[in-house]
């Protein structure tokens, strides 16, 4: 089962709160079945202990350790918001909203962070012109 599907990545030409995006994230991800409702308030914990702005316009929401029982499987969401983010004063584009089972997240991050470590390779996911290029763009990490 792919983690990452066509119909979990957006591009919003404007731009959001932080709360818009996390709000946007978890409803994709139990939009996929992969997480419970509770999942969004984990998200919104995660953030008030440690910011999960990565660097690089990414920013990759994830629950608590303690919300494990709330990821019913492997998923994430990817949306591009074309006139950034505020993310607890870090500017964001890129909002990775990541649900792991296990340890399958620490793989999933590896795989994102070496993505967006390449400025050059954020460019052209910044770039693309549509959902579908995104995707296409992001196959690679879809394992």
């Amino acid at each position: 089962m792919s983690i990452l599907t066509p119909d979990r990545v957006r591009i919003h030409p404007g731009s959001a709160t932080q709360e818009e995006a996390l709000q946007e994230a978890a409803a994709l991800l139990v939009g996929a079945g992969a997480v419970t409702p509770a999942y969004l308030d984990a998200m919104r914990q995660r953030e008030q202990t440690v910011s999960t702005f990565m660097g690089n316009g990414l920013a990759i929401p994830h629950g608590t350790n303690e919300a494990k029982d709330e990821i019913l499987s492997s998923a994430l969401c990817v949306i591009r918001y074309d006139g950034g983010v505020d993310w607890a004063g870090d500017p964001v584009t890129f909002v990775i909203g990541i649900a792991g089972r296990g340890d399958e997240h620490l793989e999933i991050l590896s795989q994102i962070a070496i993505l967006f470590s390449e400025e050059d390779d954020v460019a052209r996911l910044a770039a693309a012109r549509s959902e579908e290029d995104l995707f296409a763009m992001l196959a690679e990490v879809n394992g």
